[in-house]
């Protein structure tokens, strides 16, 4: 029996853009619906029971970040912006409305591509009953046991340090906002002490990289927050 088809809903009013789209998620066996408006977008999310939504946040009807907050209101599945919007504070406030992901136009479509598999990985991970495990380079998280390993090793991580690792587990993938994690961890009053989070992803780093300078799975967003990749 094949696989179920990935239904994706494509926000934008630039048909250029939205057809390059279209054309290369077929191409991967993708079924795409489109919207020139927010409002539009939100109806086809619900009614083609999409998979994943990409948006763009300069809409005709209105700004993106609102849809978004609408899509997060009855959805979790995936949202990547898609944006002419370069600035942090345009980045934090999608990311903190309900986003997974930002991509600045231009952008290419095989890191689009990647992006999308990685946030419907990490969908459909969550619900693995029984599959506690999370791997990334050498180090596996066992959840069930709040357990860390590194060449089968144990890791002994603070409480602290534990939470923001199973934090940034749960979440694979996806960008989390310096706020979120803050707040996450930290609680809700500390959610403007950037220093505690660079302190403590610094040990983190240094735990479970294997160069703490150059790291390849606990990756900073500049000015926005922290992402782990390479998770499965």
């Amino acid at each position: 029996m094949s696989e179920p088809t990935i239904t994706v809903v494509v926000i934008d009013d630039d048909k250029t853009i939205s057809r390059f789209i279209r054309t290369y998620l077929e191409a991967h066996g993708m079924n795409v619906f489109g919207a020139q408006t927010g409002a539009q977008g939100l109806a086809q999310a619900a009614t083609r029971l999409a998979d994943l939504v990409i948006i763009d946040l300069a809409l005709p009807d209105m700004d993106g970040i609102d849809v978004i907050r609408q899509l997060r209101g009855w959805s979790a599945m995936p949202v990547i912006v898609l944006s002419a919007r370069n600035r942090e504070e345009d980045k934090v406030a999608a990311l903190d409305a309900g986003a997974d992901d930002y991509l600045t136009k231009p952008f290419g479509l095989p890191e689009l591509g990647a992006r999308i598999r990685a946030h419907l990985r990490r969908q459909a991970a969550p619900g693995r009953v029984g599959s506690p495990l999370v791997h990334f380079g050498q180090v596996t998280v066992d959840l069930g046991e709040r357990q860390v390993l590194r060449d089968s090793r144990i890791v002994h991580l603070s409480p602290t340090e534990y939470r923001l690792l199973s934090t940034l587990v749960r979440h694979s993938g996806r960008v989390l906002t310096h706020a979120q994690l803050l707040g996450e961890v930290w609680g809700p009053l500390q959610t403007d002490n950037h220093h505690y989070l660079r302190v403590y992803m610094g040990h983190l780093r240094h735990k479970l990289e294997s160069d703490p300078a150059h790291p390849e799975h606990i990756i900073t967003e500049s000015g926005v927050g922290y992402r782990l990749v390479g998770a499965q």
